[in-house]
């Protein structure tokens, strides 16, 4: 499979972000990003989505929105929209409203930012999603780069701190964010995680400093997504825009955080027999089902099934495990990283299905599997 770099959650002069669209793209040529989807603030900006390339490297600028009501006080509920082919705004009075359109328009929806803590200092509130009980959404942003900023900095010297040293802020996601994504997952839903970088490139003035905090730059190096694909991106727009949508349909990917190392090299597979599972596909259990993590560095390696910690393992770039009972199966990995044990990836889910007495065996990655939450399940 062919690993490429995503990178989502971008703002521009079209909403609140300083940058417009080629500086966006350059600054990604320059952090060596394949894929930015920008997604400005309910406005869905039309003709934009193309290749650009430079020194001999491209990348594929797509557009998206990140929708919400900007009538409810206080702001709550924004939902990233990708893959739509018209604007969704008109519909943020109601989330499943929203989600429903989306889907009936063949988009993606992700919910933006669902936890994350006010900042008063600056007037940002705290814009997390309230409305859990909506139901047909893609999946959820579980690490958010700017959000995260609110976490470690409660001051102004703490904002001030980490405008010039960036790099000490991403830890991991916010343990409500994995704890609610793991509950959802055990209920039987599929829920895929991306990370967004909610990049805005501001503009700092206080006295006689003055600062962009944290340029995209700084972010399209940070927190990524990488998304497997079945075969390189081809330069054609089309084609490789359905693939990139199709992959964070699936769950082909995975998070990571690309400062602490390079990821490309991660492997998690559940093999069953003949068959092998990956991210974001389906199989039913077999006796002797057996996970493999393949890391490319020596990583503390944890296992998880249904917000379960099945097993952990330092200084590890392998892990093997015979697998009993179903469940939604994934990998987070931690490496020390600037004085500090940060969180490195965060894989996607493998859904194991208990079988059915009628059915050998069964593989699939279709996207839409009938009856997903039979993973949950015993056979009758």
């Amino acid at each position: 499979m062919e690993d490429i770099k995503c990178n989502l959650h971008i703002h521009t002069i079209y909403s609140d972000g300083s940058g417009d669209y080629t500086q966006v793209a350059s600054e990604a040529l320059d952090a060596g990003v394949d894929v930015v989807i920008i997604t400005d603030h309910n406005v869905l900006i039309k003709g934009m989505e193309r290749y650009v390339s430079k020194n001999g490297k491209r990348v594929l600028v797509l557009t998206g929105e990140e929708v919400h009501d900007q009538n409810r006080i206080p702001q709550k509920n924004h939902l990233l929209v990708l893959g739509c082919r018209r604007e969704m705004a008109q519909h943020a009075y109601d989330p499943q409203c929203l989600i429903d359109q989306v889907k009936r328009d063949g988009g993606l929806s992700f919910l933006a930012h669902p936890y994350e803590y006010d900042l008063p200092l600056f007037n940002e509130t705290d814009i997390s999603w309230e409305s859990w009980e909506v139901e047909g959404f893609t999946g959820l942003e579980l690490w958010n780069g700017f959000s995260e900023l609110k976490t470690v900095a409660r001051s102004l010297p703490d904002v001030i701190f980490h405008a010039f040293f960036p790099d000490l802020i991403p830890h991991q996601p916010l343990p409500q964010a994995l704890a609610k994504w793991d509950q959802l997952l055990a209920a039987g839903k599929k829920v895929v995680a991306v990370s967004g970088s909610d990049a805005h490139a501001l503009h700092y003035r206080y006295k006689f400093i003055r600062k962009v905090i944290f340029p995209y730059r700084y972010h399209f190096s940070s927190i990524n997504n990488h998304l497997l694909l079945p075969s390189p991106l081809s330069g054609d727009l089309k084609k490789d825009k359905q693939a990139i949508y199709q992959s964070l349909k699936k769950g082909a990917c995975y998070i990571c955080l690309d400062r602490a190392a390079e990821p490309r090299g991660f492997s998690f597979t559940i093999e069953n027999g003949e068959t092998k599972a990956h991210m974001g596909e389906y199989l039913f259990l077999d006796p002797g089902a057996t996970i493999r993590v393949s890391s490319p560095r020596k990583a503390r390696l944890r296992l998880i099934c249904n917000g379960e910690l099945l097993t952990e393992e330092d200084n590890q770039d392998l892990l093997v495990k015979t697998i009993e009972k179903p469940g939604a199966y994934r990998v987070e990995a931690y490496l020390d990283h600037l004085g500090e044990q940060r969180g490195w990836i965060f894989s996607n889910p493998i859904y194991v299905m208990k079988k059915p007495k009628s059915i050998a065996v069964y593989t699939s990655d279709a996207i839409d599997k009938p009856n997903a939450s039979s993973f949950n399940q015993t056979a009758q």
